[in-house]
């Protein structure tokens, strides 16, 4: 599930200022884009805050279901609010889902405790990461590959990331699934510590 909600994140972040640019050419310059992708570290740092804190009332479960739910329907509406040329919204989603990338990190150790119980969700924790390290390999380089294989196949400007965007959405269903199947281990099996 980290994996996937890391790779979705990861994957468009490092496209993001060339993505706003391509989407509204006459409107965002560089500098623009560059304030763009400050306004996203933004975003990534308060989800940290505010989706962990979420977390507490709605569940971690529930959390991650809402990422993969919403960041999945803005992933398929961005190209359409770029093709509007609303740049409020296309500005709005692409925060909103960098906001759940870092929610996702602050949230996923309490899921991990309330799952596993406390005694080795550290060791279990440090495990985990090995998800997001993957996710930051293979996040670019499908963003990378999808994007130049459009292309290459005569598809030009905003509408080349069209398709990389449908596929991070997919990543995210698959990630609901993965999360409809997490169950928690009984507390029997939970170790105590002294």
């Amino acid at each position: 599930m980290l994996f996937l909600n890391v790779t979705a994140g990861i994957g468009v972040l490092g496209k993001a200022s060339v993505m706003i640019q391509e989407s509204f050419k006459s409107t965002i310059t560089a500098g623009a884009a560059a304030r763009f992708i400050g306004l996203l570290s933004l975003f990534n740092m308060g989800g940290r805050f505010v989706w962990a804190a979420a977390s507490d009332w709605v569940g971690r479960k529930n959390t991650y279901f809402i990422f993969f739910v919403l960041g999945a329907i803005l992933y398929f509406l961005v190209p359409q609010f770029a093709q509007a040329g609303n740049i409020a919204l296309f500005v709005l989603a692409y925060g909103i889902i960098l906001s759940m990338y870092g929610g996702g990190f602050a949230t996923i150790p309490a899921y991990l405790a309330d799952m596993f119980g406390t005694a080795f969700v550290d060791g279990i924790h440090g495990r985990l990461l090995t998800a997001w390290a993957t996710a930051g390999i293979v996040g670019p380089v499908v963003v990378n590959y999808v994007c130049a294989y459009q292309v290459s196949h005569g598809v030009t400007g905003a509408n080349a990331y069209t398709m990389t965007l449908h596929i991070m959405a997919s990543l995210l269903v698959v990630g609901f699934v993965c999360n409809l199947f997490v169950m928690r281990v009984h507390e029997k099996h939970h170790m105590k510590t002294a």
